[in-house]
């Protein structure tokens, strides 16, 4: 039984006019949180362990952790970002994937970023057909390739306004863009409530299940549909899971889930509000950027690389938070464990004999 659609409450409407410029998401460390984290590292260094091998009590914060705590009450209970500035890039040369772990463990815990099991993805422009070497070509019912939600991220083109598979998706930015690239951040509460308003038909639509593929992400999932509603409520929490490109590439794979006009007529809604609606960010080196994609879309300008000198490099963690919140039990087909606080999200590994 589809439930009736209520207004979402709490800070996490906002519209980008009116939050832009609002201090409660930012964040900076200071000189002794960067002194902290030397000293976190140093230890790492000395006992040669790789970073995928670290746990939280091999990167102890103290004074840190404090802020850190800020931000995750921020990602849950606030605004659904924060942005964590000034980390020295240069200082940490050739330590940066420790440190961002370090940071990423004393949030939450790191979850799988492709069936290979990748816990750091490097998001930059590969030039390369990603689909291809990942075996998740798919082409459409005329012939022509489709391009995955994995190959648009690791291009230099524009993102659409999208969601990651994880509670909070969370972004090192090693080196900007010489031009562009802009981070677009919308309140997916604040599109869900205008919607609920100018077009209620519209809005209960995305409350029912919109086929999605796997492609690009699981193994195999060139081959894979899964329904989802677009948005979800438990416990008078919100939760929206969007992205187009998923939806789009079921529609190739799977005729027989095709959608009505009114259903895409929702999500061409959804877009224009998440546009209406959004703020800008522009990366600096040494920005940390977190965002909780039960509330919030984000999408990327396209942008330009000098040849050799300046090419944007983010490094991306994916994090289920120990303090997240329920979610409705038909979103386990995504999530797998919907309850609060639990481990959940990231992509499900390759079978051994896969």
């Amino acid at each position: 039984m589809t439930m009736k659609p209520h207004k979402v409450l709490g800070p996490c409407d906002w519209a980008g006019t009116e939050i832009q410029n609002d201090p409660r998401w930012r964040f900076s460390l200071t000189a002794d949180d960067v002194a902290e984290l030397d000293r976190a590292d140093a230890a790492l260094q000395a006992r040669g362990m790789p970073w995928q091998e670290m746990t939280r009590d091999d990167f102890p914060l103290e004074g840190l952790a404090k802020k850190l705590a800020a931000v995750q009450v921020e990602l849950e209970q606030g605004s659904g970002m924060a942005r964590l500035a000034e980390l020295p890039i240069e200082q940490f040369s050739g330590r940066l994937r420790h440190i961002w772990q370090g940071i990423g463990l004393h949030l939450g815990t790191p979850v799988h970023q492709d069936y290979k099991g990748s816990l750091m993805r490097d998001i930059e422009d590969k030039n390369e057909n990603t689909d291809a070497l990942f075996d998740h070509e798919l082409t459409t019912r005329d012939g022509k390739p489709f391009k995955s939600s994995k190959a648009r991220t690791l291009s230099n083109g524009p993102l659409r306004f999208h969601t990651d598979r994880c509670d909070v998706v969370a972004l090192l930015c090693v080196r900007p863009s010489r031009a562009g690239g802009v981070s677009q951040l919308a309140s997916s509460a604040r599109v869900h409530n205008a919607m609920l308003e100018r077009r209620p038909d519209l809005a209960a639509l995305l409350y029912r299940p919109y086929h999605r593929s796997r492609q690009g992400e699981e193994f195999g999932g060139e081959k894979m549909t899964y329904a989802l509603p677009v948005f979800g409520q438990r416990n008078g929490q919100f939760t929206s899971h969007y992205s187009r490109t998923y939806v789009e590439a079921a529609q190739e794979i799977d005729p027989t889930h095709k959608l009505s006009e009114a259903q895409f007529e929702a999500l061409d809604m959804l877009a224009a509000l998440a546009g209406e609606f959004c703020m800008e960010f522009t990366f600096q080196a040494g920005d940390m950027q977190f965002l909780n994609n039960h509330v919030i879309y984000h999408a990327r300008t396209a942008y330009e690389d000098d040849a050799d000198a300046q090419r944007r490099l983010l490094h991306r963690l994916w994090l289920s938070m120990p303090n997240s919140r329920a979610l409705p039990e038909d979103h386990s087909v995504l999530w797998r464990n919907v309850e609060a606080g639990a481990v959940r999200g990231g992509i499900g590994l390759a079978s051994a004999t896969a």
